[in-house]
């Protein structure tokens, strides 16, 4: 199956002592959700900027769906809606006027049942008739994702959508994406929840410096990158670790009662039964064991560390 979306040799510099994107390629699947995670500053919203038509690049080729993002820029982003990380509407419009406006925008017939389902779904039907300017914060960042499915797009960019955001609202939006993600749309997000990628994402894509460090399925990348640990409970406390256990380099426990091990659980051999009979060789007992798996955050934490 073809790529929705297509990104070839992107870089976007801004002057020689910021260069945001660097030669970066990335093809996106036609209806998956795709997690780009990155500190601040990694690239993520210059890189959406540019899909979507906001930010012109320095060099580099993205198409939608076979449309350049160029040459042929109405095609391209009549497909993709887009919900920035700011609030920006018209402070005096109502809800109903302004996600309509929105459609109108794509040149598209007025279509009021698909506004009226928009808002439901957004818990904004009851706001329809309220000014922009009356609303909560929460309330503003559902209209923002009113307005970016006010054209039916089939690709939607999410660009910190929960940042900020009462819990309420962030379980809508999910249910939403799993909603709009199981009718075909493409969802590509950008996070600083982990957790909510981790969850929701089919694919993980991190951005550090501008360059994309890596994309992978997600069960992949934790399989590949995340370690387990096995975690040994001790009946009596140990000031420290023999030296005969070395070569396991296990970490013990700030009050000496608990030991750690980890190990690659993808391995050929995890090493476990060898730690047990020379735990016991040398008069270590344990009354409980328990094992760990490495999360995504851990796992990002330490790809981001590692490309510094």
């Amino acid at each position: 199956m073809q790529p929705i979306i297509s990104i070839s040799g992107l870089s976007k510099t801004y002057s020689p002592d910021f260069v945001a994107l660097r030669h970066l390629d990335l093809e996106i699947r036609r209806g998956e959700i795709l997690a780009l995670l990155g500190p601040n500053g990694a690239g993520k919203t210059t890189l959406i900027s540019i899909v979507c038509g906001i930010v012109n690049p320095s060099s580099g080729t993205v198409t939608v769906d076979g449309h350049d993002i160029i040459s042929d820029y109405r095609a391209a982003r009549s497909m993709i809606g887009l919900v920035p990380q700011e609030l920006t509407t018209d402070a005096f419009e109502t809800v109903w006027a302004t996600v309509s406006h929105s459609r109108g925008l794509f040149g598209l017939r007025p279509n009021p049942a698909h506004i009226e389902k928009v808002l439901r779904d957004l818990t904004l039907w009851d706001k329809r008739d309220s000014k922009i300017m009356q609303l909560s914060g929460g309330m503003k960042r559902r209209v923002m994702i009113a307005k970016a499915l006010s054209h039916e797009p089939q690709i939607l960019f999410l660009d910190e959508p929960t940042a900020g955001v009462d819990v309420e609202l962030r379980k809508d939006m999910w249910a939403m994406v799993r909603r709009l993600r199981s009718s075909g749309v493409t969802i590509i997000l950008t996070t600083h929840y982990i957790a909510e990628a981790e969850e929701m994402a089919d694919r993980i894509g991190v951005i550090h410096k501008g360059e994309l460090v890596l994309v992978e399925e997600k069960a992949e990348l934790m399989r590949k990158l995340g370690s387990k640990q096995l975690i040994l409970e001790l009946p009596d406390r140990l000031d420290a670790i023999p030296a005969d256990l070395a070569a396991y380099q296990l970490s013990l426990s700030g009050d000496g009662t608990a030991m750690t091990y980890t190990y690659d659980a993808q391995g050929e051999r995890t090493g476990i039964s060898a730690l047990l009979q020379d735990l016991a060789r040398s008069g270590i007992q344990f009354k409980d064991l328990q094992t760990t798996q490495s999360s995504l955050e851990e796992i990002f934490v330490d790809l981001v560390r590692d490309g510094q």
